[in-house]
């Protein structure tokens, strides 16, 4: 399959996974949190579509439900990581000398302290919920982003045309928005992509280790953590669906991210 055409592919398949989670009010063939005591680990089928859990609640429902609290998730704390990150990353290279040292010193220090330990640090002091997860994967997320914006601070600040925009008296911020971060946006656009994927995986991985978005809010972490004992008993809907949409949605974004890795780039000079 062309490189294109593999791009359209996973667009395609990712936005449907996307418009499924954000129409699951009209979707969904059950209220999420109904209990139906007297259809309790119902297989696909039988008038729930994709079976239902240990509470006799409908996987389908709960599957569209929960995917929009992980993506909006994910998606929050990736925009809360790219402002940070461009913001920091931006200081530090376009200022320059001792700054640019004092703050890459700090970034390459945070840098060292592995993730997972950074993530269950702020996880212990802000006790989870859904907007403190959202927070968490943000501040944790960003030392990357800030990294290439100061690559290319450094490199496009010294460009004849940002020169130019100096001799004729253009604003600092004109020429930090419309030069600097302007040519900085494709691989800012690519690693924002990747970051999407890293925080999905990380809220999926600290719901499923009962330590993310509390049990009562329904996500793709959590009724993969709800699920671990259900599939012992046989009821393997109630694992298997969440996990593939997960996979899917992972690997979607993964080959967007690589398509669009492209080293001829053009850069957009205004």
């Amino acid at each position: 399959m062309k490189p294109r055409k593999m791009l359209v592919f996973w667009c395609s398949l990712l936005g449907l996974i996307v418009a499924m989670t954000l129409l699951s009010g009209p979707l969904a063939t059950h209220p999420v949190n109904e209990m139906d005591l007297d259809a309790v680990y119902s297989p696909p089928g039988n008038g729930h579509l994709l079976g239902t859990d240990h509470l006799g609640r409908d996987v389908f429902s709960r599957l569209l439900e929960g995917g929009k609290v992980t993506l909006a998730v994910a998606s929050l704390s990736v925009a809360l990581s790219f402002v940070i990150g461009i913001v920091y990353g931006g200081i530090s290279g376009y200022v320059g000398g001792w700054t640019d040292s004092v703050m890459m010193r700090i970034l390459e220090a945070l840098i060292s302290i592995p993730s997972l330990v950074l993530v269950l640090g702020f996880q212990a002091i802000m006790q989870g919920g859904m907007w403190g997860m959202t927070f968490i994967i943000g501040v944790t997320g960003w030392f990357t982003t800030a990294r290439i914006v100061r690559s290319e601070f450094i490199r496009l600040k010294d460009a004849e045309y940002v020169k130019m925009a100096k001799m004729f008296g253009t604003p600092l911020w004109k020429i930090i928005t419309g030069h600097l971060l302007r040519n900085s946006l494709p691989p800012l656009f690519v690693v924002t992509i990747f970051n999407l994927a890293g925080a999905i995986f990380i809220e999926v991985s600290l719901s499923f280790l009962g330590i993310g978005i509390p049990p009562a809010i329904p996500s793709w972490g959590n009724m993969l953590y709800n699920a671990q004992n259900d599939l012992l008993i046989g009821a393997w809907w109630i694992g298997v669906f969440p996990g593939f949409l997960i996979f899917l949605t992972i690997l979607s974004i993964n080959f967007i991210g690589e398509a669009l890795k492209d080293p001829g780039r053009r850069r957009f000079h205004a």
